[in-house]
């Protein structure tokens, strides 16, 4: 059964679809079946993988909504091992129409339930809110992962988000929990960086990743070639990085590891 991950912060810049993205594509590249599910309205993550979002006809808002089997609508991307649920603009109508069903939390789970067999990891990039879409998001999955970026704001906003998913755990999906928090846009130059650093992981201790990380040009530059970093320059740090943040990740899900 294939392990769910969410990656979530209301907070917008922290590098959430970044690390969505590459991630899902270092998962891929060390051998094991991803799908990335793209539920932010802004799309980025399908755009950001190489889709062009005009010719793009059905994404987990028709899987929501109108009960598309989510197999019908399911990508192929370049990397081999990797496949995308779209997203579009869209999907910013989807919450308003949730409202009126049944159950209305629980829908990306149900969508998710037949298809999370084929996969090692489904990886959801939610949007930069706690709406209905990120609170189905957290309700669909087994853990979620955090980013932080290592700038003066960092902790804002982060026990608002901490305590909705105290809620989603006491009263949508008990087993919910935190893969950890990972720091987003280190420069080990600034002292303000290296201070942020400290502070959460005395605040959040072994919940922090060990993985960093750092600001990184070519991270900025793939999403434009619409590939993933490591596809687009393997030897960056940026590409390095997130090979290690799927290596953590698979060592800390030991029943998933296979080196």
């Amino acid at each position: 059964m294939g392990k769910i991950i969410a990656l979530a912060n209301q907070k917008g810049g922290v590098g959430k679809t970044t690390t969505s993205i590459n991630l899902a594509a270092s998962l891929s590249v060390l051998e094991k079946k991803v799908l990335l599910i793209d539920a932010d309205p802004q799309a980025n993550a399908t755009s950001g993988l190489g889709f062009d979002l005009s010719e793009v006809e059905a994404t987990i808002y028709e899987c929501v909504v109108d009960n598309i089997d989510p197999r019908t609508i399911i990508q192929k991307t370049e990397i081999e091992g990797l496949d995308l649920i779209p997203s579009h603009i869209d999907l910013v109508g989807a919450e308003v129409e949730m409202l009126q069903l049944h159950n209305r939390e629980r829908l990306v789970k149900k969508v998710l339930e037949d298809i999370r067999d084929d996969y090692d990891f489904i990886i959801i990039d939610c949007s930069p809110s706690l709406g209905l879409i990120t609170v189905n998001a957290l309700t669909a999955a087994d853990s979620v992962i955090i980013p932080v970026q290592s700038e003066y704001f960092a902790l804002e906003g982060l026990g608002k988000l901490l305590n909705t998913i105290k809620i989603i755990q006491s009263r949508l999906n008990p087993s919910l929990e935190i893969e950890g928090f990972l720091l987003t846009m280190f420069d080990s130059r600034l002292n303000l960086a290296n201070q942020i650093y400290e502070e959460i992981k005395m605040h959040f201790k072994s919940m922090v990743f060990k993985t960093i990380i750092s600001r990184n040009i070519k991270l900025s530059e793939a999403p434009s070639y619409g590939k993933a970093v490591i596809d687009y320059d393997a030897n960056s740090t940026g590409a390095k990085q997130y090979l290690e943040l799927a290596r953590e990740i698979i060592v800390n899900n030991s029943s998933l590891a296979t080196y």
